[in-house]
């Protein structure tokens, strides 16, 4: 069965004006649009078609590079919508707080290594807050399609620092997109969910 373009978790313009209804227009309606539709081209007819999304990304990783650059960017960009939302931001609650401030030292030490991760992820990628294989929460960035969850870590949360994320609202600001990222957009209900959940299926 193909798969389809997941709609947003809120309407396009309910992050303004932090991110635009503008920017919405081509970020999912458009750019999203197209990795789906790339994919679903791709594997028709294929030994991936009938896996779930996951089970693309895994199997194709290293050795069908368009398939896995689709099927992850598929996977990363649903996931980061759902890592923001209206009157998000600020530090966060619940278990995500407590190990936060148990695996980084503090709530400010993590923002500034999520604020590196971002800012010196080269060209095109991903700033993640991740749980790792040893139980501990960690930043991590990936480059293009990359996706940690191949890597065994679970991701909990992520920005995407492509540029055509942020070129609309913030032109070449990229620190700037970063730092209104975590002060009024990021939805730390769905890290504290995803920290006991399993691996969010992406579609």
């Amino acid at each position: 069965m193909a798969f389809e373009l997941p709609p947003l978790p809120y309407p396009a313009d309910a992050l303004e004006p932090h991110m635009s209804a503008n920017t919405f227009s081509y970020h999912h309606a458009k750019h999203h649009k197209a990795y789906v539709d790339n994919l679903n081209k791709l594997i028709e007819g294929t030994e991936f078609a009938g896996l779930s999304l996951v089970e693309i990304v895994k199997a194709s990783e290293g050795k069908n590079p368009g398939v896995f650059n689709n099927s992850a960017q598929v996977w990363n960009h649903t996931f980061f919508w759902s890592s923001m939302k209206p009157n998000g931001g600020g530090a966060p609650t619940g278990k995500i707080a407590e190990k936060i401030n148990a695996d980084f030292g503090s709530f400010d030490a993590f923002v500034e290594q999520f604020k590196t991760a971002g800012a010196t992820q080269f060209g095109s990628g991903w700033a993640w807050l991740v749980l790792g294989t040893d139980g501990k929460l960690k930043v991590t960035k990936t480059g293009n399609a990359e996706t940690p969850f191949t890597k065994g870590d679970k991701p909990l949360l992520t920005l995407d620092v492509w540029e055509h994320a942020y070129y609309l609202d913030y032109q070449n600001l990229r620190p700037k997109f970063i730092e209104t990222f975590l002060t009024s957009l990021v939805n730390w209900e769905f890290a504290n969910a995803n920290l006991d959940a399993p691996l969010h299926p992406g579609v």
